[in-house]
């Protein structure tokens, strides 16, 4: 956590001396982490511009998962200030996942949403549908993970036991690394695990053929009230290579691949017995999502949000009609 401080600070400091004394007609400021919003609402509010955010994750509401009860006393109502900071003082706000709507509109009411997802980049639009794998009778499935490996996922968790109870049947493949990896090697090991690879992070086009090899695609957050409101950009991302997906999600993420996503099995996050269970109800072979990928092509999303961008400045006369 203190390496991620000093490098934003040291690209916040970057960022207020470069934008300083320049002609701006509005600040967009995409936000995976509270303090890149707080950081555009300080520039347009020094340079006197409008403000529009795009909102990628809550944290004030995950803070509570992430630091010890005491610290959370004292750093709730200082990280809660600063988001209204920068909320308020938007024109505009975008939330990618519609599970937000509830936590901005009680605290945010005069705020204008929009609600412009994530999206599906072109190297992976590309990839629609790969083709089905043989797998010889008795052959060991192979289930696929891409991405952090940190608390918010908890695959230390999940991947251990469900490897155990996937013996002879499936290999787990992991790709990727994070504050949770060390986590992860010491229960695989405490385990006794054998059908698990951990594989560090790789380049995309590298990625693309891990994909393309693999039999089934694996997701997974930890059991915290939090993640129940987002919306993952892996789902984007898995869902346009037409495999089979397994996802241990909750809330609005689950409710999304089941009414977005064929060949999507969703289980309950941490449960084991629910995670063989949706996976005996995957069909092994791959599907055509062209609707979900046509609909959710991030050329098309950035499109329809640059469209509402410009009516709203228009509407503001900050922009010729």
């Amino acid at each position: 956590m203190f390496d991620q401080s000093r490098s934003f600070a040291q690209f916040a400091i970057g960022a207020w001396r470069l934008t300083r004394r320049r002609q701006y007609d509005l600040v967009f400021a995409t936000s995976s982490r509270l303090m890149t919003a707080v950081l555009g609402a300080a520039i347009a509010s020094r340079e006197s511009q409008p403000l529009y955010l795009d909102i990628r994750d809550i944290f004030v509401d995950t803070i509570g998962d992430v630091l010890p009860r005491g610290a959370v006393w004292l750093a709730k109502p200082f990280f809660s200030a600063l988001e209204r900071f920068a909320v308020t003082r938007a024109i505009g706000v975008n939330l990618v996942s519609e599970g937000f709507t509830e936590y901005f509109r009680s605290r945010y009411p005069s705020s204008r949403l929009t609600f412009f997802s994530n999206g599906i980049d072109p190297e992976f639009l590309q990839e629609s549908v790969t083709p089905a794998i043989d797998v010889a009778p008795g052959d060991p499935l192979t289930v696929l993970y891409a991405g952090n490996i940190g608390e918010g996922q908890g695959l230390h968790l999940i991947v251990p036991p469900l490897a155990g109870r996937l013996l002879g049947r499936a290999v787990l493949k992991v790709i990727g690394d994070g504050g949770r990896r060390a986590q992860l090697e010491k229960a695989l090991v405490a385990a006794g695990t054998s059908n698990v690879t951990l594989v560090p992070p790789m380049v995309r086009d590298r990625l693309i053929e891990e994909y393309r090899s693999a039999d089934i695609l694996f997701m997974h957050l930890n059991a915290h009230s939090a993640f129940r409101k987002v919306l993952p950009s892996k789902i984007f991302e898995y869902a346009a290579t037409g495999k089979p997906i397994l996802a241990g999600v909750a809330g609005h993420a689950a409710q999304f691949l089941r009414d977005n996503v064929e060949n999507a099995a969703v289980f309950r996050p941490c449960d084991v017995d629910d995670a063989v269970r949706a996976m005996d109800a995957l069909s092994l072979k791959p599907v055509s999502r062209s609707d979900f990928v046509k609909r959710f092509a991030r050329d098309a999303v950035a499109r329809e949000m640059a469209q509402d961008v410009s009516l709203l400045a228009r509407a503001r006369g900050l922009a010729p009609g």
